[in-house]
């Protein structure tokens, strides 16, 4: 008698590609299922020229190209937050590769704040409708014949989610690399408290788990890299590890986020990132504008 289990029934632990974006020093993945032609791809990047107002798709051409050569078919293009820091390549890439758009269902929170701040009109829906599937705590998909986990890490922004599949875990903007720490809590629906609780869900996760970051800016003149894991993050982490409690990371986090720079980006991200990766609809002379508030961030 054959005892094998089907492939399909075992944990199946995701090959993965990476894409970086030297600009805003974004990591963008490919996951791809081993028993199949089946793949995802995890926050792409569109090149964009903020003194130009040009954007161009050279980064989402590797990831097509990259997809193409390899006769892969993309399930999904996952966002793990809104980012601020780059626009997303989603929508040109679904034109291209087709795939459904997911991201966590506290999108609808991020535009109602953003949607005022930026003084969007009723065109502007807010409940989400712009992307494929809107992710709750500890819903699951299926990438091919692996099944992706989507857990709700708020604090970085309210919509963020981690995404695990198999013994990989996709982190976005929670944990850096250990000399690195986490990420900043101070954007609006931020909080430095939730980002302490939501780091405690990746570090319960299997010591194990890979962790694939979503930014790495390479503290202290070191190479950047994109991968840890959750072992070396509860040893080594100098904002989370085992021997700092809620409190102080949280006095930590709030006066060192007193000290950072709005991302350079943050505009123009924002504005299309909460639209799924589309820009604000042309005005009527046929030119799309992005909009820059006074005194605000």
């Amino acid at each position: 008698m054959n005892n094998l289990a089907h492939p399909s029934e075992m944990q199946l632990n995701p090959e993965v590609a990476v894409f970086f974006d030297q600009q805003s020093n974004t990591f963008s993945y490919v996951i791809q299922d081993p028993t199949s032609d089946a793949c995802a791809i995890v926050d792409s990047v569109l090149d964009f020229d903020y003194p130009s107002g040009h954007f161009s798709t050279a980064g989402a051409d590797a990831i097509k190209e990259y997809i193409q050569e390899r006769n892969l078919r993309v399930e999904w293009h996952i966002e793990t937050h809104v980012h601020a820091d780059h626009l997303s390549a989603a929508p040109y890439l679904q034109e291209h590769l087709g795939g459904k758009l997911a991201i966590g269902e506290q999108i609808i929170t991020v535009q109602e704040t953003f949607g005022k701040l930026f003084n969007e009109g009723t065109e502007f829906q807010r409940d989400g409708s712009q992307f494929d599937r809107l992710l709750k705590d500890g819903d699951s998909y299926t990438i091919g014949n692996m099944t992706a986990t989507a857990i709700h890490t708020p604090g970085h922004t309210p919509a963020c989610m981690v995404h695990i599949v198999g013994n990989a875990a996709f982190v976005g903007d929670t944990i850096f690399m250990p000399d690195a720490g986490t990420a900043r809590a101070d954007f609006p629906g931020g909080s430095a408290h939730e980002l302490y609780r939501s780091v405690q869900k990746i570090l319960a996760l299997p010591p194990e788990t890979r962790l694939y970051l979503c930014h790495d800016y390479g503290p202290n003149g070191r190479e950047v890299d994109y991968q840890t894991t959750v072992a070396e993050q509860r040893q080594h982490n100098i904002h989370v590890n085992k021997n700092i409690d809620e409190q102080q990371y949280v006095e930590m986090r709030e006066t060192r986020d007193k000290t950072l720079g709005m991302p350079s980006l943050i505009m123009p991200s924002i504005q299309t990132n909460m639209r799924g990766g589309h820009f604000p609809e042309a005005e009527t002379n046929g030119v799309v504008y992005l909009k820059v508030p006074i005194n605000v961030f």
